[in-house]
């Protein structure tokens, strides 16, 4: 559910929606990390200035996640 929510986010404010992808990771024990891949084009959308975006994009994901130990990674396309 917090994977498909992500992406509905991201997609949104993309340039290229059709390359967003968000896979769920599982850390051992420390939680999961949902990786977000964009186009290499749409990275500077994705983190805003100073991370602004980003750190946006965390907050609501571990303010809706269940207990709150959820990491989130911006990739582009070429570091999968």
């Amino acid at each position: 559910m917090l994977d498909a929510a992500l992406e509905h986010l991201i997609r949104g404010i993309v340039d290229n929606p059709e390359d967003v992808e968000v896979n769920t990771r599982n850390n051992r024990g420390r939680g999961n990390t949902l990786d977000v891949i964009v186009n290499p084009d749409d990275m500077g959308r994705v983190i805003g200035r100073q991370g602004r975006t980003a750190n946006a994009l965390r907050t609501v994901i571990k303010a809706v996640s269940p207990n709150g130990s959820i990491g989130v990674n911006f990739l582009d396309v070429d570091e999968r």
